[in-house]
């Protein structure tokens, strides 16, 4: 399913299409000379504009492999020409960044950005990224980049558009500011309604199809075509005496009602039956509601009314959850009333296997019921939550150490984050009169210097911003929809991992876990001789480790402490009780240097004791590895001290 949206702006606007609109349709204008089958959603205002000749975006694509050689500085000025822009950091499509031997590109088309880490002039590794938090998602083999425009904005194209404009128009080109961006290489807001200059010849939609495509028309299109046509010539009119600002005719840039008839004659056409508008896109399937079949939890069969429904109705039936967290939770919910449910991929992957009973992720509300499928939602099955927890969910929450509290903790320059508008620079106060009586605003910049004006009443609304780097910090862009996206998906993000957790420790809460001796006078001995003299937190983190360990659930407990605080005593008095107790004990740290610090440690703390200590890091040979592991599994190790090669 492809789609080619509209510009959405006025015939002749002196703004361009915003940059998503853009990558939308130049990923389309790639797809569709290859694309066998599939569907094409495209409005009639759309059908009707003049395009770049079909062989445009394919010869100025590019496609990335790992291991292939990279100039640098002729890329960087390649993406320049292709009508990316150079930014301090990549956050929306059309952007790229250059940081030492890395090169960050936000592709057209491309659903995130693409990090190019280079190893002098090969490509080293291409990863996709997040671009709110810079983080990586995926590693790639290959990527493709797209021109980030519509129009060519390299030496030809330039000479053509100049060439052309000379021959359609007679002004003076000194007082035409969209003539001298293009000839200084720079797209101007607008530019699209100049296509037709930058080509020998223009193509149609209409071009990029198969032959054998079928058109599905709606009933009202030629009245809409019609109607758009007429807006075109009625802005024409307007607009056609500005010598600073020269305009195509509209037969340059759009087809006729002429064209558009003759060009749909040639293929095969489907009409919607016009007395049929008030049905359209319904469909009767013959489902029925179903039952109620929420569980109960206070009862003592809470899954009674489904168990019911499944064994007394013909449909097999298909749960869905909303997130794979919440599909963990169904699943062990199923499990503990007894009923037994497989995976399944989607509707179709349940609809063609013979389960009774399976699970599917799929962000749906509300279930249906046929003769041999039902489909029920997990909100159905738990219910809704209470208004008053609603409500409660609503209530957004500040971290603490983020509010601003005065404003002479804000320095111009410094980036901060609205609740509504997303990530801003700080430009300091300023008094702007309303109503005839001064008020004090802060100054918001966002992305391409627009700016926000918030009363000082509203502080509130405003906190510092909390990511790695304050100079890098993504500038969001006011009226898109860039921020709501990334509240999303971190709101969804945090759900599933709130799920995980609480499936995590719901299961660690249940579990019984081996219960360590008590400390016996061998233990109280090896206390005594530690050199130091506790302190009141050590000895309390050492009391609760203890009981931990005495206790019948399972140990989880983090030991938080500066340097030199004591945390390395606290866990070879823990050490100490597994080994007394008949365990072995396993000490992972992060780097090799850390490891053998801890093993010295170690050794000398259980010198005087028969508890044998050994480490594994990279600066033991695979000979010794081996022969600690052959010692460690029969029980002649009791300490094993080492890095992530432990895991090995």
């Amino acid at each position: 399913m492809l789609t080619f949206p509209d510009w959405e702006t006025l015939p002749y606007d002196h703004f361009s299409a915003h940059q998503d609109i853009t990558s939308e349709r130049l990923a389309t204008l790639y797809e569709l000379p290859t694309a066998a089958t599939g569907a094409l959603v495209v409005p009639v205002s759309t059908l009707l504009q003049r395009l770049a000749p079909t062989t445009f975006v394919q010869s100025q694509s590019l496609v990335l492999r790992v291991g292939a050689r990279f100039d640098l500085a002729l890329e960087r000025e390649r993406l320049t020409r292709a009508g990316y822009r150079a930014t301090d950091t990549v956050s929306e499509r059309g952007d790229f960044a250059v940081r030492g031997s890395l090169l960050d590109i936000f592709p057209m088309g491309a659903a995130n950005p693409i990090r190019i880490d280079l190893f002098d002039d090969e490509i080293d590794s291409l990863r996709t990224f997040d671009a709110d938090n810079q983080r990586t998602i995926s590693q790639t083999e290959a990527v493709r980049i797209l021109p980030a425009r519509e129009t060519p904005l390299d030496a030809a194209g330039i000479s053509r558009f100049r060439d052309a404009w000379h021959r359609t128009f007679d002004v003076d080109v000194r007082n035409c500011q969209i003539y001298q961006d293009v000839s200084a290489g720079m797209a101007p807001q607008g530019i699209e309604y100049y296509l037709p200059l930058f080509f020998e010849a223009t193509a149609t939609l209409f071009d990029y199809l198969p032959a054998d495509t079928v058109f599905v028309l709606e009933s009202d299109v030629p009245t809409a075509a019609g109607s758009h046509l007429e807006d075109v010539a009625s802005r024409y009119e307007s607009l056609r005496h500005d010598v600073e600002r020269p305009i195509l005719p509209p037969t340059a840039l759009f087809l006729t009602n002429t064209d558009l008839d003759a060009r749909l004659a040639q293929y095969g056409r489907a009409r919607l039956d016009p007395e049929a508008v008030r049905r359209r896109h319904r469909v009767d399937f013959g489902g029925r509601p179903l039952p109620d079949l929420a569980a109960n939890h206070r009862a003592r069969d809470p899954a009674v009314r489904l168990r019911s429904f499944a064994a007394n109705s013909s449909a097999r039936v298909l749960l869905t959850a909303e997130t794979p967290g919440r599909g963990v939770h169904l699943d062990d919910f199923l499990r503990r009333e007894g009923l037994r449910a497989t995976d399944a991929t989607d509707f179709a992957d349940f609809a063609d296997g013979g389960a009774d009973l399976a699970i599917a992720i799929a962000p749906i509300e509300r279930g249906l019921w046929f003769d041999d499928i039902a489909v029920v939602s997990e909100t159905e099955l738990f219910g809704h939550r209470s208004e008053a927890a609603v409500q409660r969910a609503r209530r957004r929450v500040v971290d603490p150490d983020l509010v601003i509290k005065n404003l002479i903790e804000l320095s111009p320059g410094a980036p901060v984050v609205h609740i509504d508008h997303g990530v801003g620079r700080y430009r300091g106060l300023e008094t702007i009169s309303v109503e005839g009586a001064p008020y004090e605003f802060l100054t918001i910049e966002y992305a391409e210097q627009a700016k926000l004006y918030v009363p000082v009443t509203a502080l509130h609304l405003v906190s510092r911003y909390a990511g790695a780097n304050e100079e890098t910090a993504p500038l969001h862009r006011l009226g898109s929809d860039q921020w709501a996206k990334a509240k999303k998906r971190a709101a969804e993000q945090a759900r599933d991992v709130a799920a995980e957790l609480l499936d995590i420790y719901a299961r660690r809460k249940a579990a019984k876990s081996y219960v360590f001796r008590a400390p016996d006078d061998d233990y109280r001995r090896f206390v005594e001789q530690f050199p130091f003299e506790a302190t009141t937190d050590q000895d309390a983190a050492i009391e609760t480790v203890i009981e931990d360990l005495t206790g019948a659930q399972a140990t989880d407990r983090l030991i938080c402490g500066d340097v030199g605080f004591g945390k390395t005593e606290v866990a070879m008095r823990a050490a100490f009780l597994a080994v007394a107790s008949g365990r072995q004990v396993a000490v992972l740290a992060p780097t090799t240097l850390l490891a053998q610090q801890h093993f010295e440690t170690f050794s000398d703390r259980f010198s005087s004791w028969p508890v044998t200590v050994e480490v594994v890091s990279r600066l033991r040979t695979d000979g010794d590895v081996k022969a600690i592991a052959a010692r460690l599994g029969s029980g002649r190790v009791d300490i094993v001290i080492g890095t992530h090669r432990l895991l090995g």
